[in-house]
């Protein structure tokens, strides 16, 4: 059964439409009956357990799959329509797993992020968005080294400044605190956070750290094939009521002592 918060975040114009949506994939269906609006400037976070179709719907988002039924409007049209280029940036859960050897400075990263198919040829300069980008991210000292030379944490703000330089407005993330330590995914979660609040941005953010997500979005979904949860964070279920979402049931009871 599907919850639902009873206050919905309006905070404005709607973003991204799904409805009715299923994914079949391999001959296994993996997410159906999928209803989902985000709205501009909202922060939502993506949580379920491996295998439960988190990555499946963001790909279906993206256009990348197809859908065996259902509805996705990004911005009131289809995925990968040409009116939305430049509209939305996806950072795959590998985006940041670059060689260590590859000879690519942060500032050329993040300038490939200003390419798209309305201006591949110009020869217009992107500097002033390329350091805006670097310096919303804080990675200016280092705008000019090699991306193999850089922490986890530092790969993964190039990569999403890579993403600001396209001056999206509506950013997919998918697991992107993976092999990060503490201090860089904090720090992070509070660029996020800022881009949310202060420069308008839309984010949706696939995470299995569930103690991350519920201190940084604004709303938080559980998936697990469907829809179990969608409200505002401070409403998400505890972990018992959690489980019980998911169908599983105590195998102890108080006369064996155990404690919560």
């Amino acid at each position: 059964m599907q919850v639902t918060s009873s206050k919905e975040l309006d905070i404005g114009e709607s973003i991204l439409d799904v409805e009715g949506l299923s994914v079949v994939r391999s001959g296994n269906l993996i997410i159906s009956d999928i209803d989902l609006k985000i709205r501009r400037g909202e922060f939502v976070g993506i949580v379920g357990p491996n295998g439960s179709g988190k990555t499946t719907l963001l790909l279906s988002i993206l256009g990348i799959l197809k859908p065996n039924s259902g509805i996705i409007r990004i911005y009131g049209c289809e995925p990968m329509c040409k009116s939305n280029d430049g509209r939305v940036s996806w950072v795959s859960q590998a985006a940041s797993n670059l060689p260590r050897n590859l000879r690519l400075t942060v500032r050329e990263l993040v300038k490939l992020g200003t390419i798209s198919s309305r201006n591949m040829f110009s020869l217009r300069s992107n500097d002033e968005i390329v350091n805006k980008a670097i310096e919303m991210v804080d990675l200016k000292d280092v705008a000019n080294t090699d991306i193999g030379r850089l922490s986890g944490g530092q790969r993964q703000r190039a990569v999403i400044a890579r993403a600001l330089a396209s001056q999206a407005d509506f950013i997919i993330l998918d697991e992107p605190l993976v092999g990060i330590d503490r201090e860089a995914r904090s720090s992070l979660l509070k660029l996020l956070d800022v881009l949310c609040h202060e420069s308008e941005k839309t984010i949706l953010m696939v995470s299995h750290d569930l103690a991350a997500i519920r201190q940084t979005a604004h709303r938080m979904i559980y998936l697990e094939g469907s829809i179990k949860f969608d409200g505002e964070t401070s409403k998400f279920p505890k972990l018992t009521e959690l489980a019980e979402l998911r169908g599983i049931k105590p195998v102890h009871d108080d006369s064996h002592g155990h404690q919560d």
